[in-house]
């Protein structure tokens, strides 16, 4: 997969949670919202490669492959910028802690529409929402 894959299917997910919500199926619809982010974050770090760059390291490489949000950000360098975004815009700050409790075992978990509705919200919103301030990195 390349960046434009990842940047199509971030875009996808996010609409299949929001269909999934619209009728009523709450458990997916969180799942594939932080999953929307996964793949927002793996563009971005599919964007420091270089087409004819020899791969890093085997760890490197390895360590791409994780679901930890947190961790993809460090791994796409946007550590402090996420940092210094959360100073400056609090409602950002609080729709980040809601996506960062995302995890790739959410699949399993069981949500109410209320908890998807306010995951949906904290990706998708258009003023501060998560992906929104991803998409200017990716």
């Amino acid at each position: 997969m390349n960046r434009k894959d990842f940047q199509t299917l971030a875009l996808v997910r996010l609409r299949e949670a929001e269909t999934l919500l619209a009728n009523t199926l709450p458990n997916g619809a969180y799942y594939l919202s932080g999953y929307a982010v996964e793949c927002a974050l793996k563009a971005c770090i599919a964007r420091q490669t270089q087409r004819h760059d020899f791969p890093p390291d085997p760890r490197t490489v390895q360590s791409i492959y994780t679901h930890d949000l947190t961790r993809l950000i460090a791994l796409a360098g946007l550590d402090s910028v996420l940092t210094a975004q959360r100073r400056v815009d609090r409602h950002f700050s609080t729709n980040w802690e809601l996506v960062d409790d995302w995890s790739e075992q959410s699949r399993n978990d069981r949500h109410s529409m209320d908890d998807a509705q306010r995951m949906l919200e904290a990706v998708a919103n258009r003023r501060n929402g998560v992906l929104r301030w991803i998409r200017r990195y990716w």
